[in-house]
């Protein structure tokens, strides 16, 4: 699948066993699983969704959802992300591969030029370096490390093509959801059927908050005696 040639939208079937279409890219549909939190859409997904605990937020706050742009970079080689940022679509987070070598394949230029072609942000298995200055521009970034060392242009890798990180593989147009507890990625076709179960979950949750509040053990909520 091309950079440029995004997933079909998913199907969800109704009570009638009729199908509506559910675009997976809905930027209203990234904001309520965003603001639902990557826990929740995790616990929701009841399957292995989550990428590698070590790619954390490169600085406090930040947080993003939207469909996924997958890349691939030949280690301390940072062209492909260049070539990313030219193919991305408007609201799309980079998912990169960078086989967790700790150099700053990404920086304050790249995150301008980024901005301008309406990227979302960015998660990357490998290195970040000016973070005060993706923290002022505001702009989602998750990697492995902070890293000062310098990377090489020659391998142009691939943009848009399936990539594998922690056993998970993200194609184009899967959704992610990143906060201070980590990274999900859902497929596409299940965006529609976790965040309805995302909904009940946190409906319940509250439920059981107001129960705690009021005296009740959790041993007797989850019955677990």
């Amino acid at each position: 699948m091309s950079a440029n040639s995004p997933r079909p939208p998913a199907t969800a079937l109704d009570s009638t066993g009729s199908t509506d279409s559910v675009d997976s890219t809905d930027p209203t549909v990234a904001a309520e699983l965003l603001a639902l939190g990557s826990a929740t859409v995790y616990e929701a997904a009841r399957e292995e969704c989550f990428l590698p605990y070590t790619l954390r937020p490169a600085w406090v706050g930040a947080r993003v959802a939207g469909p996924a742009l997958p890349v691939r970079t030949a280690p301390a080689d940072n062209l492909p992300l260049h070539l990313a940022v030219a193919a991305a679509r408007p609201g799309q987070v980079l998912v990169v591969a960078g086989q967790g070598e700790p150099c700053g394949y990404w920086g304050e230029v790249l995150t301008v030029a980024a901005q301008q072609r309406g990227i979302a942000g960015l998660v990357i298995d490998g290195g970040v370096r000016d973070t005060a200055g993706l923290a002022a521009l505001d702009f989602p970034t998750f990697s492995s490390s902070i890293a000062l060392r310098t990377t090489v242009k020659n391998d142009p890798g691939t943009v848009g093509e399936p990539i594998v990180l922690g056993g998970v593989t993200v194609h184009d147009g899967d959704l992610v959801v990143a906060d201070e507890d980590g990274v999900v990625v859902l497929p596409a076709g299940r965006v529609d059927a976790v965040l309805t179960a995302a909904r009940q979950r946190q409906q319940a949750e509250r439920r059981y908050l107001e129960r705690i509040r009021q005296g009740e053990l959790t041993l007797d909520i989850y019955g677990f005696r």
